[in-house]
């Protein structure tokens, strides 16, 4: 059975990385649901997408130069909450102990990563209890590498798309690179079908995960090709299709 991530949450239906999104996604009943993760100067892990602050929060600039206080000071657009920390967001999800979490490290606003992240939040998951059903993923193998190097026993996953497999050599360079440093290799949904047969031959079934499909028709037809797991801004809409599916 194809396993279904919820996006940022659910970014469809709810204010990405909100924690109003990440409690309403648990009561879909998605099997895991991804959310990003950056490092402030003052040395908080905070849950937002970009390395600017303007598209999601009301506010400007670099997300890592948000103080304490600005965090707390910060609006999501749309909401009335301010910029969760990691610490929040896990305190919401560590209790569903069947939900996974695809914890996406990310790099500052200038490409680079940010130094001793990937330990930091090892520890996080630990302090939570939830190492064991998490994934660690990026797109930057370097911060792979720290994850293996900080937390071995936490599953590791990568992301890649058309341009980043370029940068890397092509796919099947970039495959050969992550083999044995991740456990599921997650690909973009264009990049996935162009490149269908050069993946199945190097890769199993419950290692791939294609994203982010939205629209029916696409999320139809890779359940029914039997991927392993699909991220999707609106896993309502493919749980549902799944459960048509199975029946």
């Amino acid at each position: 059975m194809t396993l279904i991530t919820g996006h940022r949450g659910a970014r469809n239906l709810w204010p990405e990385n909100s924690l109003t999104g990440f409690r309403n996604a648990i009561t879909l009943g998605v099997d895991a649901i991804e959310f990003d993760v950056h490092l402030t100067r003052s040395g908080e892990l905070v849950v937002i997408h970009d390395a600017t602050l303007e598209r999601t929060a009301e506010g400007a600039g670099p997300v890592q130069d948000l103080s304490v206080e600005a965090r707390k000071a910060t609006l999501l657009k749309g909401t009335d909450e301010v910029i969760p920390t990691l610490a929040d967001v896990l305190g919401v999800l560590a209790a569903n102990k069947g939900i996974d979490l695809h914890v996406e490290i990310k790099i500052d606003e200038t490409g680079t990563p940010y130094p001793d992240i990937a330990a930091r939040v090892a520890a996080e998951l630990s302090r939570f209890g939830v190492g064991e059903r998490s994934y660690l993923t990026s797109f930057d193998t370097s911060v792979l590498e720290d994850c293996r190097l900080h937390a071995a026993d936490v599953s590791r996953l990568v992301s890649v798309n058309a341009v980043w497999a370029e940068k890397q050599g092509g796919l099947a360079a970039f495959i050969d690179r992550v083999d044995e440093l991740v456990e599921i290799i997650a690909i973009h949904h264009e990049l996935m079908e162009a490149e269908w047969d050069l993946i199945r031959s190097r890769l199993p079934m419950e290692r791939l995960c294609v994203w982010t499909l939205n629209d029916e028709p696409g999320i139809r037809h890779w359940l029914e090709r039997g991927i392993g797991s699909l991220t999707s801004d609106s896993p309502d809409l493919a749980l549902k299709l799944r459960a048509g599916i199975a029946a």
